[in-house]
């Protein structure tokens, strides 16, 4: 991978909040939400993870790729250029 959506900094930027609230645990406390599963587990955090990029979608964010990596270095991307890539997921449409 050498382009990603960094969450943090997505969160950060799209509710406003200052780098020291972009916290898993935070973030999620932040969102009304509870941490589901074990701490510091790799499955655990991204299905949390996951579950704050669904909310962000819901409160109408633009899930941009943010970071990436070029020539060995972290670079970060800017927000405001053109969308790279294959489109943002669509929130499912459920039948009633």
């Amino acid at each position: 991978a050498k382009k990603w959506i960094n969450i943090c900094k997505s969160y950060g930027n799209f509710y406003k909040d200052p780098r020291n609230q972009t916290k898993l645990t935070i973030m999620l406390e932040n969102l009304g939400m509870s941490y589901d599963g074990r701490p510091h587990s790799g499955l655990d955090d991204s299905k949390n993870i996951a579950r704050i990029a669904i909310r962000m979608l819901q409160d109408g964010c633009d899930l941009r790729v943010n970071e990436r990596i070029h020539g060995g270095q972290l670079m970060t991307v800017s927000s405001s250029g053109p969308l790279e890539g294959a489109p943002a997921p669509q929130m499912p449409r459920y039948r009633n």
